[in-house]
Parts: C-alpha cells; structure tokens; sequence
C-alpha cells in the first residue's frame, strides 16, 4: 500500500480509471512501493492544487537504457507514483 502522502494522488487517478501499470519494489532497495501508470502526471498543477506533505517531492528520469518516470517521491518512506515524463507523452491521458 503506498504511503498517506501519496494516497490523495493515487485517489485521484483511480476515480479517472487510469491503468495501473506495475506495482512493487523498483531498481534499489532504497524504494519501497512504487506504483507506475499509463498516463502523464502533471506534478506542477497537482503540487499547487493539493496541500502535499513536505516530504514529497517531485521526480523526473529520463532514462537512455533504464526506463524514463515522471511523477512524485516521498522522501520519509521512498514510495513513488509515476506517469511518463511530459517529453513522452504522446496520446497519453493527461492527469491534472
């Protein structure tokens, strides 16, 4: 279950139906639960519009070899929601 920082984003997603596309422990031991879905994240707009903890910040990777994420980190307990970065967003669903 990802962490009461990140539940009112994954909240968000789901009451758009958003297809959740992996779930689970990512490429370090460092990440707890990261969740990856099929669409953009606007971490801007969202970021202004919900009231955040302190510890969660916003990630970007655009990864050459590895994968590319675009979304939100929580510092305290290393969990992740992530879309892909805005460079990759072709027809993909927008969530803001």
């Amino acid at each position: 279950m990802i962490c009461e920082h990140l539940q009112p984003i994954e909240q968000l997603i789901r009451e758009k139906g958003i297809q959740e596309t992996f779930r689970g422990q990512v490429w370090s031991k460092n990440c707890r639960e990261w969740v990856y879905y099929d669409c953009f994240i606007d971490a801007v707009s969202l970021s202004e519009r919900l009231n955040l903890a302190e510890c969660v910040e916003i990630h970007k990777h655009l990864g050459t070899h590895d994968g590319s994420e675009y979304g939100f980190y929580c510092n305290e307990h290393h969990d992740g929601i992530m879309g892909v970065p805005p460079e990759m967003m072709k027809h993909k669903i927008i969530l803001k």
